[in-house]
């Protein structure tokens, strides 16, 4: 029986990493931060002579990328709910002239936003600033994640297994980088070696804060297309190395994402390991990474 399937109660074995700012102290930590953005929006919306002119004048080199994610986040709560942000930052791709034709219709006029935005009061603001700055900690729990698990394998694994790999915000390693005849891309979130700079191990982490429905099966196919194209690998190439999930988070006791985890645990003739902070030290052994 693998070590998952022993587990009777998940949250057991979960990490509660704890680094968000609680109701109503988010909302004095976001006005500060976001009091100039705001500002600055309110200044844009008094300038302009439509929304559609109001998003153009936001997507421009006139302000820095942090500053005009900002506007375009409170672009998106105050004029039109449907503009992606993520694409609407990339200003020399996407034009605003396909933004607004295929989008101008769900644009609030902008005579009404400015009549708001003239007696916009210091609680709206505040919420406003809430709003915007909602998503703000979104990555930083997986980042505090790998952190933690770099220090734990560092000293529980020194002069034996180097373990590489960025520990905050960074570019993720292409397998290719590793192993310059693997086509595709692959990337991973860190890479095991042992003391001849052999890899045994590529390794994955991801923090769920909460999970289910759909978030779920998107994760369930994503690992499914890394078990199989590593798999596809080791078999064309001759190679072999370990593949191992650092998957932690109350998601992971949301049932669909648990059972996911249960099956990936010891799958591919044993070559898998799905791991939280907790379990490290029982699952991930140096027989097991050989």
């Amino acid at each position: 029986m693998t070590f998952l399937r022993q587990v009777a109660t998940p949250i057991e074995i979960i990490t509660a990493i704890d680094a968000s700012i609680r109701f109503p102290e988010i909302l004095d930590a976001c006005k500060e931060k976001y009091a100039k953005d705001i500002e600055l929006f309110k200044t844009l919306v008094r300038g302009a002579n439509s929304s559609a002119s109001l998003l153009a004048s936001i997507r421009t080199n006139t302000f820095s990328g942090e500053q005009r994610m900002s506007l375009l986040k409170m672009y998106r709560r105050c004029v039109s709910p449907v503009i992606d942000t993520e694409m609407a930052k990339k200003i020399t791709k996407v034009t605003t002239e396909s933004l607004v034709s295929s989008l101008g219709h769900t644009f609030k006029p902008i005579a009404k936003l400015k009549a708001q935005f003239e007696t916009i009061t210091a609680d709206q603001e505040a919420a406003l600033a809430a709003l915007i700055g909602e998503y703000d900690t979104r990555g930083q729990l997986g980042y505090l994640l790998t952190g933690q698990f770099f220090d734990w394998f560092e000293q529980h694994f020194a002069q034996v297994y180097t373990i590489e790999g960025p520990r905050g915000a960074g570019r993720d390693i292409e397998l290719s980088t590793v192993f310059p005849d693997f086509r595709g891309d692959y990337p991973c979130d860190f890479v095991i070696r042992n003391a001849r700079r052999e890899v045994k191990a590529v390794g994955f982490a991801r923090y769920d804060s909460t999970r289910g429905g759909a978030q779920s099966d998107d994760r369930t196919g994503g690992n499914s297309d890394k078990v199989s194209k590593a798999q596809e690998y080791c078999k064309r190439s001759g190679k072999s190395f370990r593949l191992v999930f650092l998957a932690d988070g109350p998601g992971l006791g949301h049932v669909d994402t648990w059972k996911e985890a249960v099956k990936l645990d010891d799958a591919w003739d044993g070559n898998i390991r799905v791991i939280t902070l907790k379990t490290a030290v029982a699952q991930l052994t140096s027989n097991w990474l050989g």
